[in-house]
């Protein structure tokens, strides 16, 4: 069932992302020759509208095969014989559908289960946040000037934007009032057990040890489940998190409640955090908890869902830039796969609409990234034919087609080294 729940995502995402390239070609009409549904050796096909409507041997994605895309043609129905700006909303109507898809995706979900307010659920006694006057129930709306609407951009802006000595202006919404606090942050010593989780997920199920950590010392091993800690009952990944920042480690010994994941036996393990050095807290913790709205509140937290992931997409590509993620961290389509296996075996037990609502967040997830990669401006990718084409737009005439070619044949072999290392690094993360 893992498998067929990953090729089901991604043959969704990449073909909802050609249908996108198909509509817009046909409504500037460009001659689109095949559009498939999978790829490799062709099954059986159809003609309709001027189109082979194909389905090939392998169920992964798809393809939109216009008329003089690739090579040259002297029909006028051509890709390359329509104006500059009809080719550019062809290119563009790729990655356009897939944030049309996470976006109706994001409807199905904050529908069925309601969306996460950025309200304060606790501050710490004695830490900046309390100190500044910052309570339980404040709702956050802006963090140095950056809108906040969900939970989740509390957290994920501290990420990409990492505390230091600086005090950080924080806008809350108490009552009818607005309220602004600057919160300097308090340096404090970290520690850790050295291993990775999914914060938003079902069960805390550890989805990783790290090899100095105190867990993979005490024998913990990933696909063990969290669910208790020094005899607070943890029922998921997000009640994990909130544990953890409302109890921020102090050296002492701690002690953890484990289900087996190869056998379902519950042991308890005792260990001593290790120190990280020093780093920098607010003492508060956000709100990841769901709750219901009415149809107008589903579409705007939609819209906002659709952006949350779409803005996450894009600083976690400046952090590979910067060198703040490192090559290794980065999932590629084995570690998707496996994602997507762990998300269903953590739902199946819930019935068939938790495992859909599973299913739709993760493809609300991959559909945004994969609209964000193919924007990116880089030859063989959609934004790199953009690129050459906004650069028509601009000068006037095309650039000459062999040099273009070229470009985008060296851009596919570089995509196609970056595919192998990540590859490579997915399954060393898997077997390790």
């Amino acid at each position: 069932m893992n498998i067929f729940w990953a090729l089901v995502i991604f043959s969704v995402v990449v073909i909802i992302h050609e249908f996108g390239h198909y509509l817009f070609a046909r409504r500037g009409g460009i001659k689109v020759n095949e559009f498939s549904l999978g790829m490799g050796p062709r099954l059986f096909s159809f003609d309709a509208a001027g189109t082979k409507w194909s389905v090939k041997l392998l169920p992964i994605g798809g393809s939109c095969m216009m008329e003089g895309e690739d090579e040259a043609s002297d029909d006028e129905d051509a890709f390359a014989n329509k104006s500059v700006w009809t080719r550019i909303l062809t290119v563009f109507g790729g990655p356009l559908f897939n944030f049309i898809l996470a976006f109706i995706l994001s409807i199905f979900v904050i529908g069925s289960i309601g969306y996460d307010n950025s309200k304060i659920v606790s501050v710490t006694k004695g830490y900046p946040a309390e100190q500044a006057g910052l309570r339980a129930g404040d709702e956050i709306t802006k963090i140095n000037g950056t809108n906040i609407n969900i939970g989740r951009e509390v957290s994920s802006y501290f990420v990409f934007n990492p505390l230091s000595g600086k005090d950080v202006r924080i806008e809350v919404k108490r009552g009818d009032e607005k309220l602004n606090f600057d919160v300097t942050p308090q340096e404090k010593e970290k520690f850790y057990l050295g291993f990775s989780y999914n914060p938003s997920g079902g069960e805390a199920v550890i989805e990783m040890v790290t090899e100095d950590g105190s867990l993979k010392a005490a024998g913990a091993r990933a696909g063990d489940i969290i669910t208790a800690i020094d005899g607070a009952e943890i029922k998921s990944g997000e009640e994990l998190s909130n544990y953890f920042i409302a109890n921020p480690f102090d050296g002492k010994e701690v002690k953890l409640t484990l289900k087996r994941g190869d056998t379902g036996n519950i042991e308890e393990v005792t260990l001593t955090p290790k120190s990280a050095g020093s780093s920098y807290t607010l003492g508060m913790v956000s709100n990841t908890a769901r709750e219901k709205t009415g149809i107008g509140g589903t579409l705007y937290y939609a819209l906002n869902e659709t952006k949350y992931v779409v803005v996450t997409t894009v600083e976690s590509l400046k952090m590979m830039v910067t060198g703040r993620v490192k090559a290794k961290d980065i999932a590629g389509p084995v570690g998707i796969v496996n994602m997507i296996g762990n998300s269903y075996e953590q739902s199946k037990n819930e019935g068939i609409m938790v495992i859909l609502l599973s299913m739709a967040s993760i493809s609300i997830l991959i559909s945004a990234n994969l609209g964000v990669m193919n924007l990116l401006p880089i030859p063989a990718l959609d934004g790199g034919r953009l690129v050459f084409l906004i650069v028509e737009a601009v000068r006037g005439k095309p650039i000459d087609p062999d040099k273009e070619g070229r470009v985008h044949f060296a851009g596919f072999v570089l995509l196609m080294v970056l595919m192998a290392v990540v590859l490579f690094n997915d399954i060393l993360r898997i077997i390790g």
